[in-house]
Order: structure tokens, then C-alpha cells, then sequence
């Protein structure tokens, strides 16, 4: 048995410290910037509902799967799937899945360090007065003035990378484990501030309705460029993918973290308290933003610039909205670092196994690689803003290497990488393998996981993936 072990790299202390750890890992961007906006694109409740019954048939599962691999290999992912492959008696080439995790999180890390920097920034705009009483031009220049920066955008970032490197480099329970203790109470904090400033100054009845009460015609019928009503699925594969992608699946993240935890924990319940928690701090966020949103007169359907040129004119309009509009950027920081830090985790677990480099070595070493591919990403938003690599590709031809860095590692490597999880996880690792790990017995919610796992989960994975390539359309 492969899981009778303990990860050199140490364990956390408790059920609770992993369940604070992965939910750090799984809250990020995607649940305080991407779901509320994604939510307002597409129609309010009838999207949350079809996220909500996505999160319990491809996110769940998949989740345990990727715990239920990281504690029985107890390494990095790459050294974990070379074992258990070992151990199931296939081909050690399932490695290259722990390899397509770790390169996947890096990439990711690279310009989400970026993105994170932008909140950094706008903590300091947003406590300066700077969006007090500005009009929309004034804060779109704010964000324009930021982005066209390479200058202000590389300050940022290796800043934000640097706070990551030195909760890495402090190892498991020194790091990881004391900065989610402290950082993931401050964030849930936070956010029940922010929804209690929304529920005194905002619409919060008109927020409540617009999240909780289905509108099935506003997710499925969109109006085309002649204002004519055309019946679209797009909103379903956007609330499949996003289901996959807010628990930081597929990118090794959740693998690493499952092989520090104990050995007498059950994999089943820590899998769905993750998958609540991720999806309470999405919800909450949309109750702290659509309130103030409607407020103020403005579009639930703004796109990205929701949270960077929307919320800074509705907080700059509203009382109390230096501080709140500061505590929010604050909440933003706070949920994109703790998802920075499972990032980076493991690559910096391979180095350790594999190469003999100390902790802190490793992790200057994945930090300095990862500022310097995030480079990138700073250059696309300004003096390589016209830089498109792949233009002659019709689905590409807008893409500056920011956007296609994004592709590569979110539509294509995370569901890649969730399709082989759950293919190693129900037909190449032994019943009885699975069995043991889960803690289960052969009853029937292990029935229900492996039929899950083995049909219906692969196919919405697949069904996703090919929307996102443009292979197929529901449109």
C-alpha cells in the first residue's frame, strides 16, 4: 500500500487546517472577480442553479479523486503518479499527468501573479480617496493608467510573488499552514462585512432575486447583434467549466495538499466541505457586489470590468466607501494569495524530492522563473499589446500571449489534466486501492462515485473541453 506513509515535506495538524487549505486553494479570482461577473452574463439564479448541480457531479468527484491520488502517493504530483502507476502496474509514462499539474500551476501563477498585483494596487488606490466621487472616465483612466504601465504592473507583480515565495519557502505547517489559519478567518470576515455593508447600502432584495430566483429564458436565449432572440447552451458549458476550474482541479494543487493529510481522514467529507465552503464564498461575493451594483444603477453584466472600473465607481458614490471599497480590494488580495501558494507548491515539492534543493532554495528558484515568465503577461497589456502570435488562427487572432497563456493552461491543460485524474482514478488504480483510500466500504455512495467517475464526469469534462476549443458549439 503506497499511502502508509507520511510526505517528507510534513502533514497538517489537523482535518480543519487541510479543509482551510484547500478552500484557500479553490477561493481565488474565479470566486470574488470571475463568478459574479460570469453570474451577471448569464442570467442570475438560473445560472447559479446549473453551477450549484455542476459543482455536485464533476467538481466533487474529481476532488476526491485528486485528494484520494495526493495521500496515497504522498510526494509531488509527478513522483505520485510514477508510484501509484507502479503500483497498479501500468506504464510509469502517468507521470507526465503529474507533469501537466505542475507546468499548468505554474503558468497559471505566472500572470495571475499580474492580476493580483492589480488588487494590490487598487487596496492603495481605493484607501487614498482616489475613486471618491470619480466619474466612470476618471476610473477607467485609474485602470488604464495601471495596465499600460510596465513599470507600476512589474512592481506589482514582484511584490505579489514575493509574499507567495515566503509563505512557500516556510514549508507545511511554518507556511502553508500558518498563513491559511490567519489569512482564510480574515477573508470570510471580511466578506460578511462587506455583504453587511451591502444589506444597509445597497439592493440587496434586488440582489437576492437576481442570484436566487431562476430565470431560465435569460440563461438560455440571448439577443444577436440585430437584437434578435436566439436559443443558446453557452451559459450551461460556462457554469460546467467555471464548476471545474473554482476548485483548482487538474493543476496538482489539490493532489500536493491531499499527501500532507492524515491518514485517518475522511476523504469523502473534506472533499464536500471544500466544495460548500468554495461555493459559500462565491455566493457571499455576489451579495457584496450585485447590492451595490444595483445601487448605483449599474450593469450585473459588465464583464471583467466588474470588479476593477464597476464596484470602484459604485463604492466612490456610496457612503462608507473608502473603507469598504478598501476592505474589498483587501479580500481580493487576501483570496488570490492564498490561492498563489497551492500554485506553487507543486513544483517546489518536486525540487525537494527530486533534485535535493533545500525548501527556501527551491522555492527562490520556482518564485524568480515564475516572476520572469509573468513578464509576459506585464508586456501584453502594454508595449507587446499588439503582439498576436497565433492571428492567422481565426479563434486566436485577438489573443496577445497573456490571453493564449490563459487558453493553454485553463481550457486545455486543467480539463486535460481532470479527464486523466479521473480515468487513472476508476480504471487504471485497483478497486480495492480506491476502496481503501476513500474509506467508502462498497456501498453505495462508492457506487455512485466510480459510476459518476467513469461516464458521466469524463463526458461533461470532454463536452467542455471541445466548447472551449471550438470543435463544437451549442450555440
Amino acid at each position: 500500500m503506497a499511502g502508509n506513509q507520511i510526505s517528507m515535506h510534513g502533514q497538517w495538524s489537523s482535518r480543519w487546517v487541510f479543509i482551510l487549505a484547500a478552500t484557500g486553494s479553490a477561493v481565488g479570482l474565479g470566486n470574488i472577480w470571475k463568478f459574479p461577473y460570469i453570474t451577471g452574463e448569464n442570467g442570475g439564479g438560473a445560472f447559479v442553479l446549473v453551477y450549484l448541480a455542476c459543482i455536485a457531479v464533476i467538481g466533487i468527484p474529481i476532488m476526491m479523486a485528486e485528494i484520494m491520488l495526493g495521500r496515497r502517493g504522498r510526494q509531488s504530483p509527478i513522483n505520485t503518479m510514477h508510484t501509484l502507476a507502479i503500483e497498479a502496474g501500468h506504464s510509469t509514462n502517468w507521470q507526465y499527468l503529474g507533469w501537466l499539474g505542475v507546468i499548468a500551476g505554474f503558468l497559471i501563477l505566472s500572470y495571475y501573479s499580474v492580476i493580483a498585483g492589480w488588487g494590490l494596487a487598487y487596496v492603495v488606490h481605493a484607501s487614498s480617496g482616489v475613486f471618491t466621487g470619480a466619474s466612470v472616465e476618471v476610473i477607467n483612466n485609474v485602470f488604464f493608467d495601471l495596465v499600460s504601465d510596465p513599470k507600476q504592473l512589474i512592481i506589482w507583480h514582484s511584490l505579489f510573488m514575493v509574499l507567495t515565495m515566503f509563505v512557500v519557502a516556510r514549508g507545511v505547517q511554518g507556511g502553508l499552514e500558518k498563513a491559511v489559519k490567519f489569512l482564510m478567518p480574515a477573508l470570510f470576515i471580511i466578506l460578511l462585512l462587506l455583504v453587511a455593508y451591502a444589506v444597509q447600502n445597497g439592493a440587496f432584495e434586488q440582489a437576492v432575486e437576481f442570484l436566487f430566483v431562476p430565470d431560465f429564458h435569460a440563461l438560455f436565449y440571448k439577443l444577436d447583434e440585430h437584437g434578435q432572440e436566439y436559443l443558446t447552451w453557452n451559459g450551461v458549458l460556462i457554469a460546467m467549466g467555471h464548476a471545474f476550474f473554482t476548485l483548482s482541479l487538474g493543476m496538482g494543487a489539490i493532489m500536493v495538499y491531499g499527501s500532507y493529510l492524515p491518514e485517518n481522514t475522511s476523504i469523502t467529507q473534506t472533499a464536500f466541505m471544500i466544495a460548500i465552503a468554495d461555493t459559500v464564498v462565491a455566493l457571499l461575493a455576489g451579495l457584496a457586489i450585485f447590492p451595490i451594483v444595483f445601487a448605483t444603477n449599474l450593469e450585473p453584466g459588465s464583464g471583467p470590468g466588474l470588479i476593477f472600473k464597476t464596484l470602484p465607481f459604485a463604492f466612490g458614490h456610496m457612503e462608507g466607501g473608502v473603507v469598504f471599497g478598501t476592505l474589498f480590494f483587501i479580500l481580493l488580495s487576501f483570496a488570490a494569495w492564498t490561492s498563489s501558494i497551492s500554485l506553487i507548491e507543486p513544483a517546489l515539492a518536486w525540487l525537494v524530492e527530486s533534485l535535493g534543493i533545500g525548501r527556501i532554495s527551491a522555492s527562490i528558484m520556482i518564485g524568480i522563473l515564475c516572476w520572469a515568465a509573468g513578464l509576459l503577461s506585464v508586456f501584453s497589456f502594454n508595449i507587446w499589446s499588439d503582439v498576436k502570435p497565433l492571428s492567422d488562427f481565426n479563434i486566436f487572432k485577438d489573443s496577445t500571449i497573456f490571453d493564449l497563456l490563459d487558453y493553454l493552461a485553463v481550457n486545455i491543460m486543467l480539463p486535460l489534466g481532470g479527464l486523466l485524474i479521473a480515468i487513472f482514478a476508476v480504471w487504471i488504480m485497483s478497486r480495492e486501492a480506491s476502496m481503501e483510500e476513500l474509506g467508502m466500504g462498497d456501498r453505495f455512495a462508492y457506487k455512485l462515485w466510480r459510476l459518476l467517475m467513469r461516464y458521466i464526469t469524463p463526458i461533461a469534462v470532454i463536452v467542455v473541453f471541445l466548447n472551449v476549443v471550438g470543435i463544437i458549439s451549442f450555440k
